[in-house]
């Protein structure tokens, strides 16, 4: 009898465990079930932030097109003293997204932004024409370069690069005597800034200065002087030192220069590089900072505004972050 008791005793004990055993291993899947689900869920959200922030961006950049195609109607000239130079401060949206609220939840929307003048920076597709480099503006380049304390030998380098890079278009006079460049002999092709860095001789140091000052536009475009810093307004004029280019930004605060002949007026006899200068920009930087709940999007965007006001603005690029 008491070896009967003692196996039935074991018998309790065994399935005792094996209930314990079964109930962790039950817990353990459903447990992992609710974790991949909720998984699911939170990527679910994550892809519903990212959505509404993407289309966020696109009402941003519409914005910013209405924006400029109105101060093109309004303006025979582009200056820091309109509209479209206005910076958006950090703006709250929550009241214009549909969003189903969860009670206690904290929900933030905000939009910022801005907008630049492309073309006040120097356009470096401006150094060569038909795979030919361009003197002129290879010397204007060296001075910018000089202004910014960097080597100017980088001037004839980056051109090489430039001439490689443009398409050759068909001409209707005599091509200049220098030889063209072929894209073959050159393995640099330069579609943004970073792309300098493949060029011996620039370092990270060079590209982050020069990020305020050139630029890589789809044509050749003159430098705007109502919107050029000091160190390109310098560049662009031959014989011009900064302490005469920081006067003239000075005097442009005040009474923007309307036309190329009246800015030149202003240069004491000196004259700026040929078509190296102008008025009138069409080219555009739009600068945005969409935050949604907990997902963020810092974006960049060339915007062309054309020389027709009247025509819808093209979307040239956007470089998102």
């Amino acid at each position: 009898m008491k070896l009967k008791a003692k196996l039935l005793s074991r018998q309790r004990g065994v399935a005792v465990i094996t209930a314990l055993l079964l109930t962790t291993l039950a817990i353990t899947i459903v447990a992992s079930l609710f974790w991949a689900q909720q998984v699911q869920v939170r990527s679910m959200e994550n892809q519903r932030l990212h959505l509404q922030t993407k289309w966020i961006l696109r009402g941003a950049l519409d914005w910013a097109g209405l924006v400029l195609r109105q101060d093109g109607r309004d303006n025979a000239f582009t200056s820091l003293d309109q509209v479209w130079a206005t910076p958006l401060a950090e703006t709250r949206l929550d009241q214009y997204i549909e969003r189903e609220r969860v009670e206690g939840e904290v929900f933030d929307a905000t939009l910022s932004g801005s907008i630049i003048d492309a073309t006040s920076r120097y356009n470096l597709f401006n150094l060569a024409k038909q795979r030919r480099r361009d003197p002129a503006q290879v010397a204007v380049f060296q001075r910018l370069l000089t202004n910014l304390r960097l080597d100017p030998a980088l001037a004839d380098k980056t051109a090489i690069a430039i001439a490689a890079s443009a398409p050759l278009l068909p001409t209707t006079g005599d091509s200049p005597p220098d030889v063209a460049v072929k894209p073959s002999d050159v393995r640099v092709r330069l579609i943004q800034l970073d792309d300098l860095l493949a060029i011996p001789g620039y370092t990270v140091e060079a590209v982050d200065k020069l990020r305020d000052f050139v630029i890589l536009l789809p044509e050749t475009t003159p430098v705007n002087v109502n919107t050029a810093p000091p160190e390109v307004l310098a560049a662009v004029i031959e014989n011009f030192s900064l302490a005469e280019a920081n006067a003239l930004v000075a005097r442009r605060k005040s009474a923007p220069w309307r036309d190329v002949g009246q800015f030149g007026t202003e240069l004491n006899g000196k004259l700026p590089v040929k078509d190296a200068v102008g008025v009138v920009s069409n080219y555009f930087l739009v600068r945005s900072r969409v935050r949604l709940d907990r997902a963020a999007l810092d974006a960049e965007a060339l915007i062309n505004r054309g020389t027709d006001p009247r025509k819808v603005t093209t979307l040239v690029w956007v470089r998102q972050n």
